[in-house]
């Protein structure tokens, strides 16, 4: 029984060759470590499903079949960098991609024993006190906050930064002022808007009130993704300076 060409190719092509008397003898070793620490089965399946693509799609891409694919996916063979650079054209990777370290997903987890209760900046009189919930995450994308906003102090006057903003009402009532509009919210109640256009909060009620709010830089009215850098008026003062 013959088998697939582009099993050959993988099978005489990648698998070490028993050492000789002259070669290295934990060279096969070696190569077969590097193979697996690169996990290249698991990135060519992680980079087709990403793009929503199935076995038999990918082989008429790259002219290899379903059945050999699925078996670079699960390690059972080896490619070569002949059939590896067909599979990255069809995902315009270059080769480097499958052999660099693999990214670290981000992960991290803020105690609320650790964080810091601020009040507003700029007053004698603060109308809130609040916490960043990111500030130990490098290059966010958004900044996320717990404010709680106290009775009976008048709030200062409007703000706006680019981007778009929400908050979530957690206790309490709030007064949310946008534009020429204010806009009553209980508890439960969300608001997302574009922080392009003046806004400020106000307790509306005789009990302190508490919300969830998050910042986003970009041009909200315009659906444009955050630029990367995570700030608005640079980290904590997004909210500090209102």
């Amino acid at each position: 029984m013959s088998l697939p060409a582009e099993t050959k190719d993988a099978i005489t092509t990648d698998r070490p060759s028993p050492p000789s008397s002259t070669s290295d003898p934990i060279a096969g070793e070696a190569a077969e470590s590097f193979i697996a620490e690169k996990k290249l089965g698991e990135r060519i399946k992680q980079l087709r499903l990403k793009k929503g693509m199935g076995l038999v799609e990918l082989g008429r891409h790259t002219g290899l079949s379903a059945s050999f694919l699925s078996q670079l996916e699960t390690g059972r063979v080896v490619p070569t960098l002949r059939n590896l650079a067909r599979i990255s054209l069809v995902f315009s990777k270059d080769l480097s991609y499958f052999f660099e370290p693999e990214p670290k997903t981000l992960f991290r987890v803020q105690r609320g024993k650790d964080r810091i209760r601020l009040p507003q900046s700029g007053t004698d009189d603060p109308a809130y006190y609040f916490e960043s919930l990111g500030y130990l995450i490098p290059d966010r994308q958004l900044d996320p906050y717990f404010a709680e906003f106290l009775p009976n102090v008048i709030p200062r006057r409007a703000h706006q930064h680019p981007g778009s903003e929400f908050l979530y009402v957690l206790e309490g009532e709030m007064d949310i002022t946008h534009g020429d509009g204010t806009h009553r919210l209980e508890s439960g109640d969300a608001v997302y808007f574009d922080a392009n256009t003046p806004h400020s909060y106000a307790n509306a009620g005789q009990a302190p009130a508490k919300a969830l709010i998050v910042t986003l830089q970009g041009n909200a009215s315009g659906g444009a993704l955050p630029n990367g850098n995570g700030k608005t008026r640079g980290s904590n003062e997004s909210i500090a300076a209102r």
